[in-house]
């Protein structure tokens, strides 16, 4: 049986073969990594992020370009305001953990910046895992880490993650911090943005989870519950700009729920390993490709999709076109998916309320026929259902 890192080597250089040639991997992200725990079924996204695929030059060369993308005045404008918030060694960001978040502990005077510099995202991250360590030793001390680099194991693969902040407490606990451009006006932010940037800080807090149990810095088993020694707080700092100026103000968020459900989902996740080697041999992403050899290779990875992914992913709308001419039901949406059971296709759904086919004691064809009644009444035309 071959060794991990032999099998790991061998995954590396499949993947790679999927990008395509001198193609290099697109790193996935937390937004990307939220989007995916998010959908957990769909294979089709679980091996393009593993192999690093670029989904928005895929989707361009498939014919369905996506929206995605900040424009380049909002990250003109986002980098400006993070620079304004680490200013100083990081001292109002300090200020605002202090106020929002720590309270009871000694007000920051100063601060410990380590320099987390290192050659690629392996030695980052074994740098940064150094940084805290250090930082949770030295008891009684504020310690801001600077764009960290964090590893969070997904469906057997590693992704390099790199929140904006975090910050270690005199005590010796971690706070995730997310910076994000947009206002808070009297001191509320709108909910949707909110909500994903939760999401986001979510899969950070995973992320250093792993990273302090492997240093030791969480005490392992069920007494380690609620202890409070060295911990991954589950309560991020959300900064943003104050109304419609560029002055820093902060929400606590508790992430306790999303971070619930991301590793839930993240654990549902198909291993990587497992989609790669069902799909045919020679099987290639690489938008170079002709457009029907691109689109057969896409295809041969079943996709799950739901109205949900155009918010979250770039071959959204290749895949709403393909499942609108299969006639799937997905396309409708996962609820109304839930409720037809078996009826899987628009066809079979309307065959179904026509009462041409299904099982009348079939709780959703009774439904659908029940329905096609009442609309039939409504309209004040002849019923063609049978009562049954």
């Amino acid at each position: 049986m071959p060794s991990p890192r032999t099998r790991g080597t061998a995954l590396r250089h499949r993947l790679a073969e999927l990008r395509g040639p001198d193609v290099p991997a697109k790193a996935l992200d937390a937004r990307a990594l939220a989007a995916l725990a998010a959908n957990p079924g769909c294979r089709r996204r679980a091996i393009l992020d593993g192999a690093g695929v670029n989904k928005a030059a895929l989707a361009s060369a498939l014919g369905a370009p996506s929206v995605f993308g900040q424009s380049q005045f909002a990250l003109t404008r986002g980098n400006a305001f993070e620079a304004r918030v680490k200013a100083d060694g990081g001292a109002e960001l300090l200020r605002l953990v202090h106020e929002r978040l720590d309270r009871a502990g000694e007000p920051p005077v100063g601060a410990r910046v380590p320099d987390l510099t290192a050659t690629g995202p392996e030695g980052r991250t074994a740098r940064t895992a150094l940084a805290l360590r250090e930082a949770t030793e030295a008891r009684g001390e504020w310690t801001l880490l600077d764009h960290p680099m964090l590893a969070l194991d997904v469906a057997g693969s590693p992704a390099f993650l790199e929140p904006d902040a975090v910050v270690v407490h005199p005590d010796g606990s971690w706070t995730v911090v997310e910076i994000k451009s947009f206002p808070m006006l009297d001191g509320s932010a709108d909910p949707a943005k909110v909500g994903a940037a939760a999401r986001q800080a979510a899969v950070y807090v995973l992320a250093l989870e792993q990273v302090a149990a492997r240093l030791g810095a969480l005490p392992q088993g069920p007494a380690s519950q609620g202890a409070p020694a060295s911990r991954v707080r589950h309560r991020v700092l959300l900064v943003c700009p104050k109304d419609f100026s560029n002055l820093p103000t902060a929400s606590a968020v508790d992430v306790r729920k999303q971070r619930a459900v991301t590793a839930r989902q993240l654990a549902r996740l198909t291993r990587i390993e497992d989609i790669a080697d069902a799909l045919p041999a020679g099987t290639c992403f690489s938008p170079e490709l002709p457009a029907a050899d691109l689109t057969a290779a896409v295809e041969s990875v079943p996709a799950t999709y739901a109205p949900e992914c155009l918010s979250a992913c770039e071959l959204a709308f290749h895949c709403r076109a393909r499942s609108r001419a299969s006639g799937a039901v997905t396309s409708l949406g996962r609820s109304v998916r839930a409720e037809l059971g078996g009826l899987t296709t628009v066809e079979d759904v309307l065959s179904a309320a026509r009462g041409e086919t299904g099982d009348p004691d079939d709780p959703a064809v009774a439904a659908l026929r029940r329905a096609a009644r009442l609309r039939a009444e409504a309209l004040g035309q002849e019923a063609v259902v049978p009562c049954r």
